[in-house]
C-alpha cells in the first residue's frame, strides 16, 4: 500500500455472545451496548473514520437481527449461522474484504475519540516491515478493564515477541494480509493461532497506541470506561 491507495477496508468483530456481559447481553448484542451513550461498535468506527475508513464489514451471530437492524444496510454483513471463531469468522468474509491488507478491529475495546491516530502507523509499518501482519499494542500502564499482566512484548524496532522488550496488551485492532489465510480449515477456529505463526516466522509487528485504552469485557470495565469518560 501507498498514499495514493485508498483506507483498507475494516473489518468489525460482533458475533460474540458477550456472556461476561450478562444481564445486558441477554437483550442486547455487546457491540450495541452503549458507553457514555455510544454504542461500542459506533467508537470503533469513530476512530477508523476519523483516520480515512470508508468500508466496513460486519460478521453476526448473536442477536443478528439487533445488528442489522442498526445499520439499515449502511455496512456488509456477514452472518454467521454458526459461531465460526475470530479466525473462522474472518475467512467466511473474505469475499466481501477488497482490500489486501485489512484492518479487523474489536468492537468491545476502543480508546477516546480524537486521541491517537494509531492506524496510519500500521498501515505504515506494514509497507516498510514487510510483515504480514501488525498489531495495535497497548502499554498495560495505559489500560482500564484488563485482566492478564500482557500478551507479547513488542521490541524497539516494532518486532513482537515472546519475551524481548516492553510488555504490552493486544489492542484488538490487526492490520492482516490475506495469504495469512492459506491453508486454514473451513469451519470454526482462532486467529491467535496464524499470530503465533507469524510470530515464528518474524513477520507479527506491533505499533504502541499513545493514548489511554478501555477494555469493556464486563460490567466493571464497562463501569470503569464510563467513569474514565465522565
Amino acid at each position: 500500500m501507498n498514499e495514493s491507495d485508498r483506507f483498507p477496508d475494516v473489518m468489525l468483530l460482533a458475533a460474540g455472545l458477550g456472556k461476561r456481559m450478562q444481564p445486558l447481553t441477554l437483550t442486547t448484542p455487546k457491540p450495541l451496548i452503549p458507553v457514555a451513550g455510544m454504542p461500542l461498535i459506533e467508537r470503533a468506527m469513530f476512530n477508523a473514520r476519523a483516520e480515512g475508513a470508508k468500508r466496513f464489514i460486519a460478521n453476526t451471530h448473536y442477536l443478528a437481527e439487533q445488528v442489522i437492524a442498526h445499520f439499515a444496510g449502511g455496512i456488509k454483513i456477514s452472518r454467521e449461522e454458526t459461531l465460526l471463531g475470530i479466525g473462522g469468522g474472518i475467512k467466511q468474509a473474505l469475499p466481501m474484504l477488497h482490500a489486501d491488507p485489512f484492518l479487523v478491529m474489536n468492537t468491545d475495546a476502543f480508546w477516546p475519540a480524537g486521541a491517537d491516530a494509531p492506524m496510519g502507523r500500521m498501515i505504515e509499518k506494514f509497507d516498510a516491515s514487510g510483515s504480514d501482519i501488525v498489531l495495535l499494542c497497548v502499554h498495560p500502564a495505559r489500560a482500564t478493564g484488563f485482566g492478564r499482566s500482557h500478551d507479547f512484548c513488542l521490541d524497539p524496532r516494532g518486532n513482537i515477541t515472546n519475551d524481548f522488550g516492553a510488555p504490552v496488551i493486544y489492542g484488538g485492532v490487526a492490520l492482516l494480509s490475506k495469504s495469512i489465510f492459506a491453508g486454514t480449515p473451513d469451519g470454526p477456529f482462532s486467529l491467535y493461532p496464524l499470530f503465533e505463526k507469524a510470530l515464528e516466522r518474524g513477520t507479527l509487528q506491533g505499533i504502541a497506541l499513545n493514548a489511554p485504552w478501555y477494555h469493556v469485557g464486563d460490567p466493571q470495565g464497562l463501569a470503569l470506561a464510563e467513569q474514565a469518560l465522565a
